[in-house]
């Protein structure tokens, strides 16, 4: 099995953060140019070139791209062949929207019908009236541009409420409230199902139901013939306030870990946003608790995917803001970066809180560095490049990642014009990753016209090589 080889001076730059154990990759790399097969068989099919250079990934967010590819398999073969001219190596295909509901074949998750999209200037609902195979035909399109296909589902959610109603899984079928997460909000603890909050419904990551359909659904995902990995994005709890967690399930887990009943629940003050400076011991423990919960679930599932088919690789999305993503339940960092001695806002860890991090599990890694269009260069966060140099330190060389920018969301992105950044942006983001660059999403391609720009960045990029 092939390792990608990395260059001394940029193993003495992650090493600095790090305790001195062997660092490497556990699975395939992101330069391995084979075609796996669902069920252990290689299919028949296009032989994709070997990627020259670094992969450059590109998102093709589903409710953003539905109205495009939802009925009309021409459109995704079409794309496909504008997408590898542009020079990019890979689709990451959303093939479980935040409905929950999919858009590959499952015996355990409901077919998606429809999404709620944001289509000239306000929400509508999209409907899929095709019934084609949405994820074969993403692969067979893509292989035949020359693009490798990885599908990327939304995971600890499943379902969505709107401004114009509710579709997903926990809508059609109401038994499933109990797998819902529950919130400390102003009225008490709330089921997600009963917040009138517009969003996404998240699913409770400690109930063992959950864990189970997830799994045998990322099992059925991972025997897809011919495709070559699975990101999971959202795999986090909905917490920007400390407020997520407090299911049933949750509490019987926690006091578990604790080896006694918890002293107060809810654990944390409702409202708090980020960790007081010296948190009580009962805090310090249910955040490392939730990561946990994060963590095993992270492992179960890239052995799922690898029991299945051993050459699909497995990854992860994150947002890049390290800093404060305890509040979501997430430690992305290696098992091997030393968190107490090289970041201030994790000074109140106990010991046990970087067996949390995961990033020695994946195959790949996926950074949103979302900065805006003021702040490519850096060493901070909140710039793209220090969002990518920060990355490399934290991951410990455990895990090739790519990263790159929102360029349709984020700062200055908004209303398009960006053509003359980009260049800029993808030989910065080529520099500073290891595995490459990452640009979400399609739609803002598409939107904005990028497509002469992006081919015109990468063949200044490849040009240098």
């Amino acid at each position: 099995m092939k390792r990608l080889t990395l260059i001394l001076g940029a193993f003495l730059l992650l090493a600095a953060g790090c305790t001195p154990e062997e660092t490497g990759y556990k699975w395939k790399d992101a330069w391995d140019a084979s075609t796996p097969g669902g069920g252990g068989e290689t299919p028949e099919g296009p032989t994709l070139p070997d990627i020259v250079g670094k992969p450059r990934y590109v998102w093709v967010d589903a409710a953003a791209n539905f109205s495009y590819y939802a009925n009309d398999p021409a459109y995704i073969a079409e794309d496909c062949k504008r997408i590898a001219a542009m020079g990019f190596t890979d689709l990451v295909v959303d093939v479980r929207p935040t409905s929950g509901d999919v858009l590959f074949a499952s015996a355990v998750a409901p077919a998606c019908r429809k999404v709620a999209a944001w289509v000239n200037g306000r929400y509508r609902w999209v409907e899929r009236t095709e019934t084609f195979d949405y994820l074969s035909t993403f692969i067979a399109a893509g292989h035949a541009a020359g693009l490798r296909v990885n599908a990327a589902v939304n995971t600890m959610v499943g379902g969505y409420h709107s401004s114009i109603g509710d579709a997903g899984m926990l809508y059609d079928h109401p038994e499933r409230k109990g797998w819902c997460a529950v919130d400390n909000l102003p009225g008490g603890l709330t089921n997600s199902m009963d917040d009138a909050e517009t969003g996404p419904r998240f699913l409770d990551p400690a109930n063992p139901e959950v864990r189970e359909f997830l799994l045998t659904m990322l099992g059925e995902l991972a025997g897809y013939e011919g495709l070559d990995g699975i990101v999971l994005d959202r795999c986090r709890y909905d917490d920007y306030n400390l407020d997520a967690g407090y299911t049933e399930a949750a509490r019987t887990a926690f006091a578990a870990y604790l080896g006694d009943e918890p002293s107060s629940w809810p654990v944390m003050p409702q409202g708090q946003t980020y960790v007081s400076s010296n948190p009580s011991t009962l805090q310090r423990n249910w955040l490392t608790f939730r990561c946990k919960v994060i963590h095993d679930f992270v492992a179960l599932a890239a052995e799922k995917v690898h029991t299945v088919n051993p050459d699909v690789r497995f990854g992860v999305y994150v947002g890049a803001w390290f800093s404060e993503y305890y509040r979501s339940g997430v430690n992305w960092t290696s098992e091997k970066y030393d968190l107490k001695k090289n970041e201030s806002t994790y000074k109140w860890v106990p010991t046990n809180y970087q067996k949390t991090g995961f990033a020695d599990l994946l195959d790949f890694i996926f950074l949103g560095a979302y900065a805006g269009t003021g702040s490519v260069h850096g060493s901070t966060e909140w710039t793209m490049e220090g969002f990518a140099k920060l990355g490399a330190k934290r991951l410990c060389g455990a895990v090739p990642f790519a990263a790159g920018p929102d360029i349709g969301n984020a700062t200055g992105f908004e209303n398009g014009k960006q053509e003359a950044l980009l260049p800029d942006i993808v030989g910065t983001m080529m520099a500073a990753c290891d595995g490459g660059l990452f640009i979400f999403d399609l739609c803002h391609i598409r939107m904005f016209d990028y497509w002469d720009a992006f081919q015109t960045s990468i063949n200044q990029y490849l040009e240098k090589l």
